[in-house]
């Protein structure tokens, strides 16, 4: 599974591997530029890659879209507010790195000199004072420091996050891709949706069948720990019930006596 900077695929391989623990899942780390021609090699089964993905040979599905922030040094002004527009930065020097994976008509800002050769260069720039730039959330993040801090940008393009494989003869991706894109979906194990498990799990289905849907096994195992159940329980109850009449003995013979030494028990006055 390929996978390009500011992606974390770790909950997907998590929920991957509690349901096929025995078939491994190999993380690629990539970068954007390189991402498709690992996919059309056959480096990686399938990729988290930035939109847009040429439909020609690759099929993509859509899975979230990030917000866009500008990273600046701490003390910088913008930094006094929480959001801004891409016009609040007309008189600002925006850095646009070679991997840029925005999709600019025309970047906002004064343009550099140079372009950077990668997103981590130009963050270096930023904290060295020159200029500020403009990333996806997840890149700001990736790239933290310290000396650094990142506000939204309103008004700008926005990178989308998808999951790639290479197209196939059939038109349908393969059983495991297929598998990995119902996790992404969030679909659950027993999803009719889903494809069937590989042979590796089928054993904990198999599990699950021999249970009955009151979640007692075919050989009456439950029924049986629930009749012990009660036996003990009725147990005691007889025990508590033998102490409460022996020591009811005591006070009953004390209130007999009692009664008896009166005449019984008592009268109320007649009417008149």
């Amino acid at each position: 599974m390929a996978y390009v900077p500011g992606v974390t695929p770790t909950k997907w391989v998590r929920i991957w591997k509690e349901r096929l623990p025995d078939v491994p899942l190999t993380l690629v780390p990539v970068t954007p530029a390189e991402a498709f021609g690992v996919l059309r090699g056959g480096g990686a089964d399938a990729g988290f890659v930035r939109l847009p993905v040429d439909r020609t040979d690759l099929s993509a599905i859509p899975l979230y879209t990030e917000t866009t922030v500008v990273v600046i040094p701490k003390d910088h002004v913008i930094a006094a507010v929480e959001e801004i527009t891409a016009d609040d930065l007309a008189d600002e020097l925006v850095l646009h790195p070679l991997d840029d994976t925005l999709d600019w008509e025309r970047p906002p800002g004064v343009a550099a000199n140079e372009r950077p050769e990668t997103t981590a260069d130009a963050i270096e720039l930023v904290a060295a004072g020159v200029g500020v730039l403009v990333v996806p959330q997840s890149l700001a993040r990736l790239h933290h420091r310290k000396d650094l801090t990142y506000r939204t940008v309103t008004g700008t393009p926005e990178s989308r996050v998808a999951l790639s494989w290479p197209q196939s003869g059939s038109g349908e991706p393969p059983e495991l891709v297929e598998h990995f894109i119902g996790i992404v979906r969030g679909r659950t194990v027993n999803s009719t949706r889903g494809p069937s498990l590989p042979a590796a799990s089928a054993g904990s289905k198999g599990a699950a069948k021999g249970r009955g849907s009151d979640g007692r096994g075919s050989d009456g195992g439950g029924g049986a720990k629930k009749s012990s159940a009660g036996k003990s329980a009725a147990g005691a109850r007889g025990g508590k019930q033998a102490r409460g009449a022996s020591g009811g003995g005591k006070g009953g013979g004390k209130a007999t006596a009692k009664n008896s030494g009166k005449g019984g028990a008592k009268r109320g006055k007649p009417r008149r």
